[in-house]
């Protein structure tokens, strides 16, 4: 299987001899590519085979066979989840673990990288602060623009202490989740999507690293 980066000049080149859409050449050319025992199927995946195995009872291996003999790369996302949970009965998180690594060996993805084309992003941290405190340094703007300052941004949809959801201003979407760990600890997790490229996520990801330890310092204090 060629690489990432090799497949999409591939597909690209394609494109310009033929005016198919990249979706189209992107399928002609899959179903020309050979599954190769060789090939590092765990790395291009993000997990490891003994992991996968253990917690589904098949190697990467025999997960890219299965899932090609029925041309499951011409498939969207929630149908190939749905067919590996009905015919194999996965769990739940390992039925989008497979489906998710079953698309990055097939080049439908990257890793941070959606089936849309876009990227995503996440970061969690947990505050010394109540959750209540902690969800108002996400809400409020004065308190936000303490430790997210300059940024236009507005909140889409809230529910108090459990998540927000943030159109950035760029058209980015942000998503914070909430959870109490302690009376004097909580959880923030934010997804950062919608990012149009894997540069664009690692500095996102390098940015919310420095704006939750803002965050952490801005609370402690």
């Amino acid at each position: 299987m060629p690489s990432n980066k090799d497949f999409k000049r591939l597909v690209r080149a394609r494109m310009e001899k033929t005016g198919e859409s990249y979706t189209a050449a992107r399928a002609v050319l899959l179903n020309r590519i050979p599954v190769e025992p060789t090939a590092d199927f765990a790395s291009l995946a993000g997990m490891s085979d003994d992991a996968v195995k253990a917690k589904t009872g098949c190697t990467w291996e025999r997960w890219v066979r299965a899932l090609d003999a029925v041309k499951a790369h011409q498939w969207p996302h929630d149908v190939i989840a749905r067919y590996v949970r009905e015919k194999y009965h996965t769990p739940s998180w390992w039925t989008q673990m497979v489906t998710v690594g079953y698309e990055r060996i097939r080049g439908l993805r990257e890793r941070g990288q959606q089936r849309s084309g876009d990227y995503r992003t996440n970061k969690s941290k947990t505050l010394p602060a109540s959750l209540s405190r902690v969800y108002r340094a996400f809400s409020q703007a004065r308190m936000r623009a303490q430790w997210l300052p300059g940024v236009g941004l507005t909140v889409r949809n809230a529910t108090p202490n459990k998540y927000l959801r943030i159109i950035w201003e760029d058209g980015t979407q942000v998503n914070a989740g909430f959870v109490a760990r302690a009376r004097s600890k909580a959880q923030v997790a934010v997804e950062h999507g919608k990012l149009p490229s894997k540069e664009a996520a690692d500095r996102m990801k390098r940015y919310w690293t420095e704006r939750l330890e803002a965050l952490a310092t801005l609370l402690a204090g």
